[in-house]
């Protein structure tokens, strides 16, 4: 952020004190050259002593480096990472993007990034130029290395897209491949997901064990149990899943693909609804980049309420849950000061989160 961004003063000692959502205790700390202390520091200037505090919202499904037309610089791609950072969403997982977002690490105020390099596909198998597309698919593995080396513990394949021999979502790897990638990624030291939207893709993917998967909206009733069973995380991207109608749309030479698109946008709802109720592991991921503009994680937070969960579950989903599974702190002694101070309550609504009094990242309040 340019200094212009900035409410807090450099070197100055911060002071909060709120109440935790998600305990309804007191929670009290200092913001020191940009981490919490939970220790008290003598000569700190109060900048909030009341209201509700939580952590920095997670965007688990975010691509800055991708915009419509492509050709993302990196300085637009700052823009994108400001827009997410000022709605509040100061942790995003980006799950592929063609432009490399590493010199954002820089920006000291920004969002912090997790990456999963590029996406893997196949060749007319995706949006083209979005990722790698491979001739061959059984060098997967050798693939995902690759991209493992250049992301940040993730790895993001496409399992399916539109196949246009087949004139529908069609699968882009067999199990033997997807069994290799899974080898290769946890060898690698990385944890993999794939995008799928239909059905036929799912039970392989579930099978050789994968993460997560993102969108998820071909799922059954046996295989939310499977990902149960198996420990595997839905980012459902809910504002995405908005646009399925329009994407079937623009596809009248395809009209089983239509027919299919609209049938998973139509049943997604009792989909998502199904996999909380069974104990599938959701976290809020908006998918912005494309069809969908940054700095819209409240507008996926309330979507997640339209799917049974409540405010609080929503605000959970968005907030301390994903950063437990991505392995990054929240509000507690030592971490990177990222959260975000409420005057409402967010237990009650989720609307007190599209009006922080403050917004806090890596120390600063930024505009």
């Amino acid at each position: 952020m340019s200094s212009s961004d900035l409410g807090s003063a450099p070197g100055v000692v911060e002071h909060y004190r709120g109440i935790d959502p998600f305990t309804d205790q007191t929670l009290e700390f200092w913001v020191d050259g940009g981490r919490i202390s939970t220790a008290p520091i003598a000569g700190a200037e109060t900048v909030s002593d009341g209201g509700w505090i939580v952590p920095g919202l997670v965007d688990a499904h975010n691509h800055v480096g991708i915009a419509p037309g492509l050709g993302v610089t990196i300085e637009r791609a700052r823009g994108f990472a400001r827009q997410d950072a000022q709605a509040g969403a100061l942790l995003l997982r980006e799950v592929g993007s063609p432009v490399d977002t590493r010199p954002l690490d820089d920006d000291a105020h920004g969002p912090r990034f997790l990456r999963a390099g590029k996406h893997i596909a196949r060749p007319k198998r995706y949006l083209r130029d979005y990722g790698i597309e491979l001739d061959d698919p059984d060098v997967l593995a050798d693939e995902v290395r690759r991209q493992a080396a250049a992301g940040d513990g993730w790895v993001k394949l496409v399992g399916d897209w539109i196949d246009r021999e087949v004139g529908d979502l069609a699968p882009l790897w067999t199990r033997a491949q997807l069994d290799a990638a899974v080898a290769a990624a946890h060898e690698s030291g990385a944890r993999i997901t794939a995008h799928v939207f239909g059905y036929d893709a799912l039970p392989d993917v579930i099978g050789a064990g994968f993460d997560s998967i993102e969108h998820g909206t071909g799922l059954t009733e046996d295989l939310i149990d499977e990902m149960v069973a198996r420990d595997i995380a839905l980012v459902p991207t809910l504002i995405q899943v908005e646009n399925f109608p329009g994407i079937a749309d623009g596809a009248d030479r395809f009209p089983v693909y239509q027919a299919n698109m609209r049938k998973l946008y139509e049943t997604s709802g009792a989909v998502y609804a199904a996999a909380r109720e069974a104990g599938v592991a959701l976290y809020a991921g908006t998918d912005a980049g494309g069809f969908v503009a940054h700095g819209r994680i409240v507008d996926e937070v309330q979507a997640l309420t339209g799917i049974g969960f409540s405010p609080l579950e929503a605000l959970a989903a968005a907030s301390c849950t994903p950063r437990e599974w991505l392995g990054v702190e929240g509000i507690v002694d030592g971490a990177r000061a990222d959260f975000l101070v409420l005057d409402d309550d967010p237990a009650r609504s989720v609307a007190a989160l599209r009006t922080p009094k403050h917004v806090v990242c890596g120390g600063a309040r930024i505009a």
